[in-house]
């Protein structure tokens, strides 16, 4: 095969990858919809960032910059079409964004020709950057929020030390991005969401501290602030509004995924929460909601998780792993952007109605197991009189 035909299959075969329908899968919980294959994963990235084309520098057509995965992704309807702003991966354990479009956010995703270019604007340069949050603010600017990553100077002979700030960047096309201070803490953050409405005429944030870059400590879980200025955001007056808990789902570390979605009902959330298992953590996600007129104050707790890795979705690079940072409402439908294993992004859809009826009407936690054996009896029991 000639090196113009290799490369004719190679094009071919990623044009019938990002082309293949994505079909609902049967079955599920009621409350939301998954999909037969990933949105996206490393082989979906456009083959001109892994190959050199020509044949004199590159005779076997190899990988020159190899992929390793696409997960955790903000999102925003944007020009009409479903966006992701997802993290990708390299082989070198660089996390990078990029921009991917949906005509209908479940199929026929493709990246845009380049990845983002993010600047460090004032803030000292970046190891890493990941887990982009977007929130279209009501003053105009889409912002994008993300863990930023770089090595514990105070010790400097541990290689794998590391402190996690919020890095805050704007734009208003996805393409050209302002980079403002990161924010200001007396502790480390990690999930820093930006709330789409003003409050008390300042910018809201939801937090997340912890003492180190891993351990929450004594980070007593999502915490709310406000900063009058977002080029110069601090935390100021930091206050949790969802505790972690013991024996929970939430147990070890919790944390706000992408901005609410507000509803007449009181604000939507969707979180994650993590607990040690025997073998290593699991996160899965969870959903709790807001009062309309104070953001702050928690008006429904469903007990338990929300969705969970399932199947395939368990293994990768991280395993049992469930993570989102990522959501669409359109015309009362939810498209809810989900990483597995922190190597592929999925979609599940479901409704606002839906979610709300979920919120409402499930069961909390009731912190013990007679508790929860109280609850099922008292569903057994109102089954039972159904059929009387």
């Amino acid at each position: 095969m000639s090196y113009k035909d290799k490369i004719q299959t190679l094009r071919a075969a990623h044009e019938a990858l990002l082309s293949r329908p994505n079909e609902p899968l049967e079955g599920g919980n009621g409350i939301y919809t998954k999909y037969q294959y990933p949105i996206l994963t490393a082989e979906h990235t456009p083959l001109e960032w892994r190959y050199d084309f020509n044949e004199q520098d590159n005779p076997f057509l190899m990988q020159r910059i190899m992929m390793n995965a696409v997960l955790n992704a903000g999102a925003i309807l944007f020009e009409g079409k479903y966006t992701v702003v997802a993290r990708v991966e390299g082989a070198d354990r660089k996390s990078f964004f990029a921009v991917a479009q949906s005509p209908n956010g479940i199929d026929n995703w493709r990246f845009w020709p380049e990845p983002v270019t993010m600047p460090d604007g004032n803030n000292p340069p970046a190891t890493n950057v990941y887990d982009m949050r977007l929130t279209r603010h009501e003053d105009g600017w889409i912002y994008g929020i993300f863990c930023v990553e770089r090595h514990d100077e105070t010790k400097p002979y541990d290689t794998s030390a590391a402190t996690a700030a919020a890095g805050i960047a704007r734009t208003k096309d996805l393409i050209h991005w302002e980079r403002l201070d990161d924010l200001k803490s007396l502790c480390q953050q990690r999930n820093v969401v930006l709330h789409p409405e003003f409050v008390d005429g300042q910018y809201a944030l939801y937090t997340r501290p912890q003492d180190g870059f891993i351990d929450t400590g004594k980070g007593g879980g999502i915490g709310w602030t406000l900063t009058p200025d977002i080029t110069h955001a601090e935390v100021r007056n930091e206050r949790i509004i969802y505790p972690r808990a013991y024996h929970t789902v939430y147990e070890v570390k919790n944390g706000e995924g992408p901005a609410p979605i507000k509803t007449a009902k009181g604000w939507l959330h969707l979180a994650h929460g993590v607990r040690a298992t025997a073998s290593g953590l699991r996160y899965v996600l969870y959903m709790y909601m807001t009062a309309l007129d104070d953001p702050t104050r928690v008006i429904a707790r469903p007990g338990g998780w929300f969705l969970v890795p399932e199947g395939s979705e368990y293994i990768g690079d991280v395993m049992n792993v469930a993570f989102s940072n990522g959501w669409i409402e359109r015309d009362g439908k939810v498209y809810i952007y989900y990483a597995s294993a922190d190597t592929r992004l999925h979609v599940a859809t479901t409704t606002v109605d839906r979610l709300l009826d979920y919120c409402l009407n499930t069961p909390e936690d009731g912190l013990t197991t007679s508790a929860s054996v109280e609850k099922i009896n008292a569903l057994v029991a109102k089954n039972a009189s159904m059929s009387k």
